[in-house]
């Protein structure tokens, strides 16, 4: 079966929204590009109307445009993990690989991500950052929730890092799917995973939140995850946007009763600590 590449060129701030657009039309793979998101589907369930009307329902938010090409026959897998490469974080000390690359021994935190997806792996610098400010914050017998946790990487990391019960979820089937694959992967035996949205999760307090979102999720939801955070010193550890989005970041969470104790930037993107005090 060929498949169909599909280039889209759109502000990088809408990237993961689009993956889980377009996921849920059958598209398997994605990559991020400088210019955009490049996605793949079989040609069989590629339909140019389809990607019009979710094209339509952005066109007001952000420049999108795209094109797309039949490619030959490949061997997906082979191809994936030609060009999957491990990532370092956290100054070297966190290792993300997948389950064909060989352990490191020197390292001393490794994660096992197999994506469904490519959000998420710890290539982003996003994520890189979050991992990096998890391992700031002690997570020992601390109770830690995953704000739309993708695969499931940091919650897994918080697991590691001596969380004593993690719970995650994400709005996406195979997100939440991929998410417990890896929480097995990693024998996380402390790790839940479910699949919905912050609007139906079950009532609890928790010493540590981890949101890496979107600056728009983040803008309209910060105040409820407060409702989950426990009193004094709980934190929320947010990413996903760029550096100039910090103000309005920050200005929500002042509001919510949070206050900033650490920034951390890295190519134009952001991520901050929030502590409840």
């Amino acid at each position: 079966m060929n498949y169909i590449e599909v280039k889209l060129n759109i502000n990088p701030e809408f990237s993961d929204i689009f993956m889980a657009e377009l996921g849920e039309i059958g598209y398997e793979t994605f990559t991020e590009e400088a210019e955009g998101l490049n996605a793949y589907i079989t040609e069989d369930l590629f339909s140019e109307e389809n990607l019009d009307e979710i094209m339509e329902r952005y066109l007001a938010m952000t420049p999108i445009s795209y094109s797309y090409s039949t490619l030959e026959k490949k061997n997906w897998n082979e191809e994936w993990e030609k060009n999957y490469e491990p990532i370092l974080a956290a100054n070297g000390r966190v290792r993300v690989r997948a389950n064909f690359h060989e352990p490191d021994p020197n390292i001393q935190y490794e994660l096992l991500i197999n994506p469904k997806m490519s959000f998420g792996t710890g290539h982003h610098e996003t994520t890189s950052m979050v991992l990096s400010l998890q391992m700031e914050i002690d997570h020992q017998a601390k109770k830690v929730l995953d704000v739309g946790c993708g695969t499931g990487i940091l919650a897994i990391f918080a697991s590691k890092l001596g969380a004593s019960e993690v719970a995650g979820f994400d709005i996406e089937e195979w997100a939440a799917e991929n998410s417990r694959e890896n929480v097995q992967l990693n024998d996380c035996d402390n790790v839940v995973i479910r699949q919905g949205t912050i609007e139906d999760e079950p009532a609890d307090q928790y010493d540590i939140i981890l949101a890496n979102i979107n600056r728009n999720i983040l803008m309209r939801d910060i105040p409820k995850y407060v409702e989950f955070m426990k009193a004094a010193p709980s934190k929320l550890i947010v990413s996903g946007f760029y550096q100039h989005d910090i103000e309005d970041i920050e200005k929500v969470a002042n509001e919510s009763g949070l206050t900033k104790t650490h920034t951390e930037n890295k190519n134009n993107w952001a991520a901050v600590i929030f502590e409840r005090k």
